[in-house]
């Protein structure tokens, strides 16, 4: 990725943040920022932004960021004008990144779920499959996360703000792990855990409280499945709980590493 952009001098930054297919949890996350949202206002324009205001202001953006993935006829239409309004486009979120948990629907029928959840079916309009924005338009720079967390959100921002690349570390939890000295739940408890090929940026929240690494964040940068494998099996996995585990928050990425490596 090249270095972004700064806007004019002459104009606040104008801030667009847009959601598609998912729980607004990452959204929450930018008005969990509290103090430091104050700062963020003062600094630019938040635009469009309707978890927090109701006024909808229309392009361009200096800045969108976007949450949800692409799951409807509408939302293909909808993603492109975004993209066309935006000098830089952040998606946020596992939805956003790599489909999210919605994308389930990917590897099964999306007829017989919307059967068996829906009254009326008919009335539902929907894609076969759950998709992250960057299956549609140009992306700039993707947010791993379910939800993203607040410290690298605003690490984000400022970065795309003031024209240089966001510092957002691509190693795996287990190096968070090491960092806080955390005791390995997987090789001293046997506590399953997908820590060594989960992307950091969570802090490495679970490891810290005794519980195994769930893949909130995606696949890291480097990562060894068939290494990771053998030894869930020797904690008690089966097969079929290690497909479980890995198709969770990011499953199609998850899926795509399982077809990459191989078991």
């Amino acid at each position: 990725m090249s270095d972004p952009t700064p806007p004019p001098e002459h104009a606040r930054p104008r801030l667009g943040v847009f959601k598609f297919a998912s729980c607004d949890g990452c959204q929450l996350t930018l008005l969990d920022c509290e103090d430091e949202l104050l700062g963020i206002a003062e600094e630019l324009e938040i635009a469009h932004f309707l978890e927090a205001s109701g006024d909808i202001g229309s392009g361009p953006f200096d800045l969108s960021l976007v949450e949800g993935s692409v799951s409807t006829p509408e939302h293909l239409e909808r993603v492109r004008r975004i993209r066309e309004a935006s000098r830089h486009l952040v998606t946020i979120g596992a939805c956003a990144t790599a489909g999210g948990i919605q994308a389930l629907r990917n590897h099964a029928g999306t007829t017989e779920y919307l059967e068996k959840v829906y009254a009326r079916p008919d009335y539902i309009a929907t894609l076969a499959s759950s998709t992250p924005i960057s299956a549609h338009v140009p992306v700039d720079f993707e947010l791993r996360g379910c939800p993203i967390d607040r410290g690298q959100l605003l690490e984000v921002v400022t970065a795309f703000l003031i024209g240089r690349k966001p510092g957002i570390p691509d190693h795996s939890v287990c190096f968070s792990c090491k960092q806080r000295d955390n005791v390995c739940v997987l090789v001293a408890h046997g506590t399953p855990c997908l820590g060594p090929v989960t992307h950091a940026g969570c802090g490495a929240l679970c490891p810290t409280y005794g519980r195994g690494c769930y893949g909130c964040f995606g696949p890291a940068a480097t990562t060894n499945l068939p290494a990771l494998i053998p030894v869930l099996r020797h904690d008690g996995m089966c097969d079929d709980d290690i497909g479980r585990f890995l198709h969770t928050f990011n499953v199609t990425a998850f899926a795509a590493l399982e077809e990459e490596e191989g078991p």
